[in-house]
């Protein structure tokens, strides 16, 4: 009856990393967009394109059952978290590289691993501690005193690192209460409304289709990204997962390179080389750990 776990658990991590990739070309778009456009505007056309593309999905498989929660007032907060991640990620963007931002931001699951144990009741091994320490290491080693990321810009990302924890650890909590197309359809739903508010003094007409479409992939991969991050977190604890988001890093300095032709120098390469192995040695523990219970 154990040997079931395996599959789900790597299924788990498969849609994890599907979803940083999701995220990365959100955050490599959104740096493009917000140069051209007002930044509420941009964030409003995140969640407006979002919205639409998840209610064309739910709402035929769910219908009206799309409304029903058990903890309205977490779907509430979720939402409200989810903006303002992204009010600061796009704020931070106009400062920062989309490499060197994304670096600062995986601090984000060393806290949460290290916090699943008390507040999600999940088990986190030592070596996974260590491990995710490492990635932390890492990242360390990429946003170093001495660059250009350091100063005044830097406290924004850090206020996103704050606020992205508590939203990871209640996204883990409302997966074992609530439906997953729920929760994303009241989620871009919320953001949509509270972004809506203040339009009247940020609106510019958009006149480029190119901006427009971009517009329209910032939605269309927010709201890939967001239902796949629900999934993993439905098919693995938190702890296990955590780990396998350093590999967003990667994937946001590619794009970084292919778009905005921004090349990171070599210390900042071997912290990307740490991050990667302290990546591969968690799966190697992750399946370690699954063989170890199937023969328990």
């Amino acid at each position: 009856m154990r040997r079931p776990k395996a599959p789900s658990a790597m299924l788990g991590i498969s849609l994890l990393l599907s979803a940083v990739i999701c995220f990365a070309i959100l955050d490599t778009t959104s740096k493009r967009v917000t140069s051209v456009i007002p930044l509420m505007m941009a964030i409003w056309g995140r969640y407006f394109f979002q919205a639409l593309l998840t209610t064309a999905v739910v709402l035929p498989l769910k219908g009206l059952d799309v409304f029903k929660t058990k903890n309205p007032r977490q779907q509430i907060t979720r939402g409200i978290l989810l903006v303002t991640v992204t009010g600061l990620a796009f704020s931070s963007l106009k400062f920062l590289p989309v490499g060197e931002f994304t670096a600062i931001i995986m601090t984000v699951p060393l806290l949460v691993t290290l916090l699943a144990t008390r507040m999600l009741g999940e088990h986190v091994s030592t070596q996974r501690v260590l491990l995710v320490c490492g990635g932390f290491i890492g990242t360390l080693i990429i946003v170093r005193p001495g660059t250009d990321v350091f100063g005044w810009p830097l406290l924004i990302p850090l206020a996103l690192v704050i606020v992205n924890t508590a939203f990871q650890l209640l996204t883990s909590k409302m997966t074992r209460t609530e439906d997953v197309m729920t929760t994303q359809f009241y989620t871009t739903w919320i953001g949509t409304a509270l972004t809506s508010l203040p339009l009247f003094w940020f609106w510019v007409p958009v006149t480029d289709t190119q901006v427009l479409l971009e517009l329209v992939l910032m939605g269309f991969a927010g709201c890939i990204g967001h239902f796949l991050l629900i999934l993993a977190f439905e098919r693995s604890p938190a702890g296990t997962l955590m780990s396998y988001m350093y590999a967003q890093i990667g994937f946001a300095m590619l794009g970084d390179w292919l778009v905005f032709h921004h090349v990171p120098d070599h210390l900042s390469m071997m912290g990307i080389g740490l991050i990667t192995l302290c990546g591969m040695a968690g799966g190697w523990l992750t399946l370690y750990e699954l063989r170890k219970k199937t023969q328990s």
